[in-house]
């Protein structure tokens, strides 16, 4: 005979489960494109590793699914870097995973880019508005002479700062792909850039390095310097943006393999918090013949030693 509690229990899966069977299509959808941590929608899983039960197979209540903002994760808002490169899922017109050749668009970045000058002189106004705020509740007087026109140039700064989000990267490639018989290491180092940490909005600077072992095609030397400062002009964490030049390259010209080493200094831990000048952050990312072969992995990083 069950107890009262073995009763309540079961009562409880059996109401959770009704609810979730009660769920529209389209929310089931929704969930089945994020309950996997960092799964995309057309790759397959491994059944055996899958820990996620279906309800018919366990009476406990399906898991949420964990959606974090950051590193390989992004909000609804819009979408980061993928787990999977585009050529897995199926070739694209466009060298990057996207419809309209961005390299993963956030929430607003369609509407910049078509935008009339109309919106954008409306957008730029809201902008400069913001900023004589910020200049009045840090105790400051906008209207003052240094100050007057500070918010107009702010907004200006910004907007250049941040042009990556106007900028397609089929049109920064422009057919500079070419047919080479080469199939030795090529490599561009001490690659400048400055981007805007996504964290403080105070700018982040160093070098990168890019390296790609062809497959019967090569990129136009100065588009992997641009590739780079494409993506480097968005709001951006630097493990983010080495692996978002990385697989830019390699959607670009499918080589055998693409490696991206980025050193970098963070005005957000010399200028504030922690306050510690001269640190450096590395980050790599190595795709294909470079994650797979631990020579051709040592070639590259010594190369970029030297």
């Amino acid at each position: 005979m069950p107890t009262h509690g073995e009763l309540l229990s079961n009562g409880l899966r059996q109401l959770e489960l009704e609810q979730n069977q009660a769920s529209s299509p389209s929310h089931v959808d929704h969930l089945s494109l994020h309950d996997r941590d960092g799964e995309t929608p057309g790759t397959e899983s491994d059944p055996a590793q899958d820990t996620h039960p279906s309800p018919s197979a366990s009476p406990t209540r399906p898991p949420w699914p964990h959606v974090r903002e950051g590193y390989g994760f992004r909000t609804p808002s819009g979408t980061s870097t993928p787990q999977t490169l585009a050529s897995q899922a199926g070739d694209r017109a466009s060298p990057l995973p996207d419809p309209n050749g961005l390299g993963w668009p956030a929430k607003s970045t369609i509407s910049r880019l078509h935008a009339t000058p109309a919106e954008r002189a409306t957008r730029e106004k809201r902008m400069v508005g913001a900023v004589r705020t910020i200049l009045e509740c840090i105790g400051e007087d906008p209207d003052r002479e240094g100050l007057l026109r500070t918010p107009e140039r702010y907004a200006n700064a910004v907007m250049w700062m941040t042009r990556g989000y106007e900028e397609r990267l089929v049109d920064v490639i422009n057919d500079a792909v070419f047919t080479e018989d080469h199939d030795e290491m090529v490599l561009v180092r001490d690659i400048d850039i400055s981007s805007l940490c996504e964290h403080h909005l105070v700018p982040f600077t160093g070098k990168v390095a890019i390296g790609y072992i062809p497959n019967q095609l090569v990129l136009g030397l100065s588009k992997l310097a641009r590739i780079a400062e494409t993506f480097s002009r968005r709001l951006q964490v630097q493990e983010r943006l080495t692996k978002q030049i990385a697989i830019a390259v390699q959607e670009a010209i499918k080589p055998r393999g693409v490696a991206v080493v980025m050193e970098a200094t963070h005005m957000c831990m010399t200028m504030r918090g922690v306050q510690k000048p001269g640190s450096i952050t590395v980050t790599s990312c190595m795709l294909g013949c470079f994650r797979t072969q631990q020579k051709t992995r040592e070639e590259f990083l010594t190369l970029i030693k030297k």
